[in-house]
């Protein structure tokens, strides 16, 4: 003999007025839907049926403002923090530069800029350059990693001679590292 299992069941105004223990299942026999409970909602949750949705389009401007604004008030930062290194020698002869800081959060994005100490390439005295290359590499990557609570941010040379393109004529100078240094930035 096949098993027959049977709900709450009950009229829409009837479910209105019942809390359901949480997890129960009862049956809308006006609406001919089912509705879930949590223990402590009057009326549960109605759930839809598919005639009630298969033809809603989704609508980004009918989200109301209050969701955007509790959203981002959530997940948003209160500001962004800017942290720059003091400007390094550059030394082709070493394999890495590499410098430690202490985080209390992950970086979001971490940047190296060339700083013109004297004048050369076209450049004047304080000039920052974020586009440069190291020996064949036009875009030096830069690594990052977290040891006993420090942050370490690399930028490999592999003793190669750092270069930018010239202020005025745009041709790639090798730069004399006397008159750079090498600075880096992190936003988190």
């Amino acid at each position: 003999m096949t098993r027959i299992l049977q709900i709450r069941r009950g009229s829409s105004a009837q479910n209105d007025n019942f809390t359901g223990l949480s997890g129960e299942i009862t049956f809308d026999t006006t609406n001919k839907t089912l509705r879930v409970h949590d223990g402590e909602t009057l009326g549960g949750v109605s759930l839809a049926k598919l005639s009630d949705v298969e033809n809603v389009a989704f609508d980004i401007n009918n989200v109301p403002v209050s969701f955007w604004t509790e959203l981002f008030n959530t997940y948003q930062k209160t500001s962004i923090q800017k942290y720059e290194t003091q400007p390094q020698t550059i030394s082709s002869e070493s394999v890495f530069i590499d410098t430690e800081t202490i985080f209390d959060t992950i970086p979001c994005v971490c940047n190296a800029v060339l700083v013109c100490i004297n004048p050369d390439c076209g450049y004047s005295i304080d000039d920052e350059v974020s586009a440069f290359g190291i020996g064949i590499f036009d875009t030096p990557k830069i690594n990052t990693y977290i040891k006993n609570d420090l942050m370490h941010i690399r930028l490999f040379t592999a003793g190669q001679s750092f270069w930018v393109c010239n202020k005025d004529t745009g041709e790639k100078a090798n730069i004399t590292p006397e008159n750079w240094k090498l600075k880096f930035t992190v936003c988190y």
